[in-house]
């Protein structure tokens, strides 16, 4: 079906109240009843309709988006392996065949012998139209291997095992997980988590191999609707770490790897805003934790004892202690100073012998990469930045070198020397200064196009690191910048925090105060900027441009989280009760309701002119569900003065990530570029 004119979405009256308050939202039709099934005809209808019309709008765009792909998997070396590591008697590694969507696994022994293929992801994704490998696990005896699928984009993935000595799969099988799988009990059980009907994983269970899942057991099962529970090894192997926890709050306990049928042993008792999580050398355990200081300090406390917890390492605000990996003989610590990543060595019988490893550009993206064994005197690193491809690295410990083992190949080539790249800051309104790392070529003209992306939610921080499909548009002469806004936690847990709950608008006021700041300064000018932000990304091009509209040349939200008011308010919802602690809980707190209602992207839609838009979403998302941009979409049709495009694309096989596979995800990322070159005038 092809389009003369974009879908219109009908209006049927609906509201709802709190606080003696009405909202009125007609589109809420949009909303499958029987979601997470989706069967509606006029809701897919609809859907298919502005699929319909994403796709004569950009047919004439066809060309520019076959030759950006074409260009986008000419950088990826198409048969490519990861370099092997050692973990027990085997070595492992990874490798994509020329042409293939996905990976195989490989290992072969240490004291030598064949290559054996123990997972195919090519042969598993056969005749699916979205497929995404879960976790992946070996037995410690090496003779077993556990891995989950997803094949809708559900994120519920099922779970089977294979005898790797003979190659038969197992009659074992867990559908509906959603977690790690973790061997115990001397590779007799498998600890996993199932996902309920809100897709929360409430529970961590042990499936006895062999055994119907009807007498698995369920080792602890969390009561706040908020909270997830997680389970993992302790680094030494010895111990299952069953943590559950939301994002402000966290409680941990440990079980004998050996006997998981024995009582738990409680760590420390949950307190509200306190988190923590925990490893184990010999009977000391350590503690990684925000109790005292909000950029965590590390702690240790005999087994006997766990809740007594020492100070090994103080909170700092000049350092953010992110994570720390303990070894036989050392321990390692990762963090940011200054918003650039630090990886230390440290050691168990002198503690004033710190050892940080020295990368050598000013700016970059580094820290430990897969060092699965307890006993070890190299350490492998991952390092890159945004001149610089990925790069796998290993550390001697004893002389303190470093050792290049890869650098991403780029086949169609590149040269670094033709980019540059700069860390900026930009002071917002509120006079805080906001770093924005940029790069782009040496030959650029001043003033040209610039894309800014942006993120600022949860803590995460957005790292420079490096990105080939990103070349499209540097090599094209834009400016590529990283605005690294209130909400993430590049410098620090207190950034994080000035970004969340009653000052979540910094995080907007942030994007636009660089876009700004960068138009200022030289680098582009107003209307030449192009934006793109995913999820609650998404949210942040929904509220810049509600309030900012002029600025922006070309915006793209992926599953943009949009409808923040009504999805806050629906606690049936698969992420609602673990999300209040990071946006407020409309139900109960007025307050939450009015701030959640000013800033939320779709009710504050209006009748002015909008920028460019291209959406997309995803059918089966259970993190940002398919309605909030299809809504969101509707009423900006609705209300936009302009006629300037608003494209929506839903994936109706595929979840919040997109299309699977190395090249499917590559074409989307293709017609995303097309679209903001489209929109911005630059044509070839």
């Amino acid at each position: 079906m092809t389009l003369a004119t974009p879908p219109v979405a009908a209006k049927k009256p609906h509201s709802y109240t709190h606080h003696g308050i009405t909202v009125s939202d007609d589109y809420a039709w949009l909303r499958d009843p029987g979601y997470p099934e989706v069967t509606d005809k006029e809701v897919l209808a609809h859907l298919a309709a502005e699929n319909s019309w994403f796709e004569a709008r950009m047919g004439s765009r066809a060309g520019r988006i076959d030759a950006l792909f074409k260009e986008m998997r000419a950088r990826i070396k198409e048969a490519d392996k990861s370099v092997p590591q050692k973990d027990g008697d085997y070595l492992y590694w990874i490798e994509f065949e020329e042409g293939a969507e996905y990976k195989k696994w490989w290992r072969r022994p240490v004291a030598g012998g064949p290559d054996e293929l123990i997972l195919d992801e090519v042969a598993l994704a056969e005749g699916h139209e979205y497929f995404r490998l879960g976790a992946i696990s070996v037995s410690q005896d090496g003779r077993l291997l556990a891995w989950s699928v997803d094949d809708n984009g559900s994120e519920r993935f099922t779970a089977r095992i294979k005898d790797l000595a003979s190659g038969e799969v197992l009659a074992d099988e867990i559908p509906g997980t959603l977690s790690g799988l973790v061997w115990v009990a001397g590779d007799k059980g498998l600890v996993y988590s199932l996902a309920n009907e809100q897709w929360r994983t409430d529970n961590a269970r042990l499936h006895w191999l062999g055994r119907p899942l009807a007498e698995d057991v369920e080792l602890c099962h969390e009561d706040d609707e908020g909270f997830r529970v997680s389970a993992a090894l302790s680094a030494n192997e010895e111990w299952l770490i069953v943590s559950t926890g939301d994002h402000e709050t966290s409680e941990v306990r440990l079980i004998p790897a050996a006997d998981p049928l024995a009582k738990p042993l409680l760590v420390r008792e949950r307190e509200k805003g306190v988190e923590y999580d925990v490893d184990l050398h010999g009977q000391t355990l350590f503690v990684h934790t925000n109790d005292n200081h909000e950029n965590f300090r590390l702690a240790k406390a005999p087994l006997s004892s766990p809740a007594d917890w020492e100070t090994v390492i103080a909170g700092s605000d000049a350092f953010y202690l992110t994570g720390f990996e303990l070894f036989r003989d050392f321990y390692v610590i990762e963090g940011r100073r200054a918003g650039l990543d630090s990886v230390e060595l440290r050691w168990y019988d002198d503690p004033a012998r710190i050892e940080p490893i020295v990368f050598p550009e000013a700016s970059y993206v580094a820290g430990l990469g897969d060092n699965p064994e307890w006993a070890v005197s190299t350490l492998r690193l991952s390092y890159e930045s945004m001149v610089s491809p990925a790069s796998v690295l290993d550390y001697d410990v004893a002389t303190r070198s470093l050792t290049t083992l890869k650098v991403q190949e780029i086949p169609s080539g590149y040269d670094p020397s033709l980019y540059t790249t700069e860390r900026l800051e930009i002071t917002a309104r509120d006079g805080t200064r906001v770093p924005v790392s940029v790069v782009y070529r040496k030959d650029r003209t001043p003033g040209g196009p610039l894309h800014l992306y942006g993120y600022g939610a949860y803590g995460i921080a957005i790292e420079p690191g490096f990105s080939t499909t990103r070349l499209s548009l540097v090599d094209r002469g834009f400016a590529y910048a990283i605005a690294h806004i209130r909400g993430g936690d590049d410098l620090g847990r207190a950034w994080y925090k000035a970004g969340k709950l009653e000052a979540r608008t910094n995080t907007f006021n942030d994007f636009v105060d660089v876009a700004k700041g960068l138009i200022e300064r030289g680098y582009t000018a107003a209307g030449r900027v192009s934006i793109s932000g995913g999820s609650a990304g998404g949210e942040l091009m929904g509220a810049v441009i509600n309030s900012d509209p002029g600025l922006w040349g070309a915006v793209v939200a992926h599953v943009p989280f949009v409808d923040v008011l009504a999805t806050m308010l629906d606690p049936s919802l698969p992420l609602t009760p673990g999300e209040w602690p990071e946006w407020g809980n409309p139900i109960e707190d007025k307050a939450a309701f009015e701030l959640i209602r000013s800033y939320s992207p779709y009710d504050q839609v209006k009748a002015q002119a909008y920028p460019p838009l291209l959406v997309t979403a995803g059918l089966n998302d259970p993190r940002v569900t398919y309605w909030e941009p299809a809504k969101w979409v509707a009423k900006l049709r609705e209300l936009k003065t302009d006629d300037n495009e608003l494209l929506l694309k839903t994936n109706m096989g595929a979840g919040h990530g997109g299309k699977s596979g190395r090249f499917e995800s590559l074409k989307e990322t293709a017609e995303e570029f097309a679209f903001i070159l489209w929109q911005l005038g630059v044509e070839e």
